[in-house]
């Protein structure tokens, strides 16, 4: 299993600076197991990630969605994005080199 946190965006217009996002995925997938939030609003963010989980959507899809921007929810897509960014191996990183040169 693979844990991903991000840390909530600073600055946000509320105030609100201070929480974190945990999702817990299953090895070598994005298949959402699990998350954690900690923060003001936590509740109301929670349940894009149950949704996503209910229909089997993985971490990789919250990333693509648009989240408005700076908000709390914020944090959900900058989540998918992490787990975006560790599925670019070295190898994979040669091969788009190769390929958009």
């Amino acid at each position: 299993m693979n844990l991903l946190e991000q840390a909530l965006a600073k600055g946000l217009p509320d105030g609100e600076t201070e929480g974190f996002v945990k999702i817990l995925i299953k090895a070598g997938t994005d298949k959402i197991l699990g998350a954690t939030i900690v923060a003001r609003h936590a509740g109301e963010m929670i349940s894009e990630v149950s949704t996503a989980m209910a229909a089997g959507l993985g971490l990789g899809a919250l990333a693509a969605v648009i989240h408005p921007y700076p908000t709390q929810a914020e944090a959900i897509r900058q989540t998918g994005d992490l787990y975006n960014r560790t599925r670019l191996t070295p190898s994979l990183k040669r091969w788009f080199t190769r390929y958009l040169t």
